[in-house]
């Protein structure tokens, strides 16, 4: 039996050694050799590719393929190779250097990295003919391409720079509110006793402050530069305003500024799990909640060092100011099932960077001293 029609046997999420399956059977087709480390325990690194172009306007292609639609609407072409530039509240659609070859009954799905999603660059992943971002139906066979657009720092990015994380996924594996419930009984999926399983499992708000009364971050505007490809490189002070908790346990959320906060619950994704943050959730206010929205088997796992760990949240709101408070429901946690058991699990020596985290920035910034 060859190693894709093992895979072709399982329900759920893939787990790493099925990706590194995929890629040796040429369901994903990259230019290059994968990267050490690409290959996460529920999903791949996606890199960029020679050529990027600058756009008039973000786009869906619809019935034509997007090199059509950069023919149409670019503004300019960018060599990535030694590192280009890419300014706040512009558009740039990228080659992604993994190209598909999927299955009929194999799809995907894409998310921005969270080291991408905590420095506010808005990434998403653009098939041919797609009517939906970061969605790849079963049985695409075509190239990829990502949307980038940093919206508060620009950044320094490169061929082979990861924004981008993909998901492969054999048939419907998210749990129903039941099987939720079932789940959190079964291994405690966040800090509470009784949480809500309406649509996934609720999270709120941390607002009463960690060590020394902070509760998050809110970015500066006209900073430097960063570079996606350098962690540690930049100090915290020359991009963030830490926040303090206020007596009344609020914080206004000024329209269009971008904060980092983190959830009042601790999360745990067992091994046999992954889960999604839903990005946006309209009845629970005119803000939007995590970009990159991928927890992989094993996060938070106190036996793997992750007691403790939070759902950093970044956070934005829209048109107009918001009220947050202290406990206040901000998104939810859905589960899918795995189709196998990772054979190493997130914060495992895979070099992950934010298991056992509280509140945390980007790995872009040096730590506190």
């Amino acid at each position: 039996m060859t190693a894709f029609a093992a895979i072709r046997e399982e329900q759920g999420i893939f787990a790493a050694h099925q990706i590194a399956a995929l890629a040796q059977t040429g369901v994903i087709g990259p230019a290059a050799p994968l990267a050490p480390g690409q290959i996460q325990p529920a999903s791949l690194d996606l890199r960029l590719g020679r050529r990027a172009w600058r756009m008039r306007a973000s786009f869906l292609p619809g019935a034509r393929s997007v090199g059509e639609a950069i023919a149409r609407h670019a503004l300019h072409e960018i060599d990535l190779c030694p590192g280009a530039v890419l300014e706040t509240s512009c558009v740039y659609v990228a080659e992604v250097m993994e190209s598909l070859a999927l299955p009929p009954d194999v799809a995907a799905s894409a998310n921005p990295k969270s080291s991408t999603g905590r420095i506010d660059v808005f990434t998403r992943v653009i098939a041919d003919r797609a009517r939906a971002f970061d969605t790849i139906e079963a049985g695409y066979c075509g190239p990829l391409y990502a949307e980038i657009s940093p919206r508060t720092f620009p950044i320094i990015a490169r061929s082979g720079s990861r924004l981008s994380q993909i998901r492969f996924r054999r048939g419907n594996a998210r749990l129903d509110d039941a099987a939720h419930a079932a789940l959190h009984a079964r291994d405690k999926l966040v800090s509470l006793d009784n949480p809500s399983f309406l649509g996934g499992v609720a999270l709120s708000i941390d607002l009463a402050g960690f060590g020394g009364g902070l509760i998050g971050y809110r970015a500066k505007r006209h900073t430097g530069l960063i570079d996606v490809d350098k962690p540690g490189a930049c100090e915290v002070s020359d991009y963030w305003e830490p926040i303090f908790a206020s007596l009344g346990g609020e914080l206004v959320l000024d329209p269009g500024e971008f904060y980092i906060l983190a959830s009042k619950e601790e999360v745990l994704v067992p091994a046999d799990h992954a889960a999604e943050m839903t990005p946006f959730d309209p009845l629970v206010g005119e803000f939007r909640v995590h970009y990159a929205g991928f927890f992989d088997p094993g996060f938070g796992l106190a036996e793997i060092g992750g007691k403790g760990a939070r759902a950093v949240l970044e956070v934005r709101s829209h048109d107009v100011p918001f009220i947050l408070e202290d406990g206040q429901p901000v998104g939810r946690l859905v589960y899918e099932r795995m189709a196998e058991r990772p054979q190493d699990l997130y914060g495992a020596g895979l070099g992950s960077n934010y298991q056992a985290q509280g509140l945390k920035l980007s790995k872009h910034f040096r730590a506190p001293r």
